[in-house]
């Protein structure tokens, strides 16, 4: 499968990234395996985890998602055939112990991933917030120092404003030091404004690897959320609700019911394609909770969009 590059950072990706929040939480762990072995025998290789994933499940401290990837990497023995990325930065633990990219902070939460994870580095840590009251300097000091240690190869940042992401960037470029090589924002067909608006043309200008969250808008881009009946099946049913049931959402999923029919495809195949194929997208992130779900998600990395089929989306999820 064709690789892409993640920034200049020399690591290369399939175009398609799983998304480990469903890790120990919709997916149990033998089902979790199944997914991460149909992944890389697919020929993808790009998994993205957090430290802080489950935690918003009851009962749960954050940890949970890296440690069933580290329990899969240990008996798998696939480490060599995958990336490893995850994030620091969002409170930790039952207390909420734990947060920002202090340096104290990022050298404590990197050996606790480390160990989670069951290996010996880390190949993309991210910055999962920006955090205003650690100067830039102390932090890509600190990320150096991960780097010269062999605990992590590359770093990249998520929810980072574009003002604050060029900030990183000149400070990474007027001290030497290791720079954000990938930017993981929200985008997808609904979601676009936030991200093409002012970080698109940071990010084009700096060559940026990025790796979209929310590949499919929280499984509304699939059609599966068409009515009120629909929103009770699923706890994500209120925020699909709130943010996508309006005029232009469903435009987008009626572009898209007639892309998926032009296409021969299904209408979450065709939305990740669109992604895909935007100049500057490394590879959206998307998850799955069935060995089935994966297996019509990886499709969308084998589409091609005809140009009037593109055309056609860009218009009905135009933001201005």
């Amino acid at each position: 499968m064709q690789q892409r590059p993640l920034g200049r950072s020399g690591l290369t990706t399939a175009p398609l990234a799983f998304g480990g929040n469903v890790f120990g939480w919709t997916a149990d762990e033998a089902m979790s395996f199944r997914l991460l072995d149909a992944f890389v025998d697919a020929g993808f290789n790009l998994i993205d985890t957090a430290d802080v994933y489950s935690r918003w499940v009851p009962g749960h401290l954050g940890g949970e998602s890296e440690s069933v990837i580290g329990r899969w990497l240990k008996s798998s023995g696939k480490r060599h055939r995958v990336l490893i990325a995850t994030k620091v930065g969002k409170p930790m633990g039952a207390e909420g112990q734990g947060r920002g990219l202090s340096p104290k902070w990022i050298h404590q939460a990197v050996d606790d991933s480390l160990r989670r994870l069951q290996t010996d580095r880390i190949d993309l840590y991210q910055s999962h917030d920006d955090d205003p009251a650690t100067p830039f300097e102390d932090t890509l000091a600190t990320f150096d120092a991960l780097i010269r240690a062999g605990k992590v190869r590359a770093i990249g940042a998520s929810n980072h404003s574009a003002a604050r992401l060029r900030e990183a960037l000149d400070t990474s470029e007027r001290l030497g030091l290791p720079r954000y090589e990938t930017l993981q924002p929200l985008y997808n067909l609904v979601d676009r404004e936030p991200y093409e608006a002012e970080l698109e043309p940071l990010v084009r200008e700096r060559g940026l690897g990025v790796i979209n969250f929310f590949g499919l808008a929280r499984g509304f881009l699939t059609g599966k959320y068409r009515s009120e009946a629909d929103l009770a099946q699923s706890p994500r049913g209120a925020g699909v609700k709130a943010a996508y049931f309006n005029e232009r959402g469903f435009r987008i999923l009626a572009a898209l019911d007639a892309a998926a029919a032009a296409e021969q495809a299904t209408p979450a195949q065709v939305a990740l394609a669109w992604q895909m194929a935007r100049l500057g997208i490394t590879a959206p992130i998307a998850s799955a909770t069935s060995v089935a779900q994966f297996d019509e998600l990886a499709r969308a990395a084998s589409i091609t969009l005809s140009g009037e089929t593109v055309d056609a989306l860009d218009r009905a999820s135009a933001w201005r």
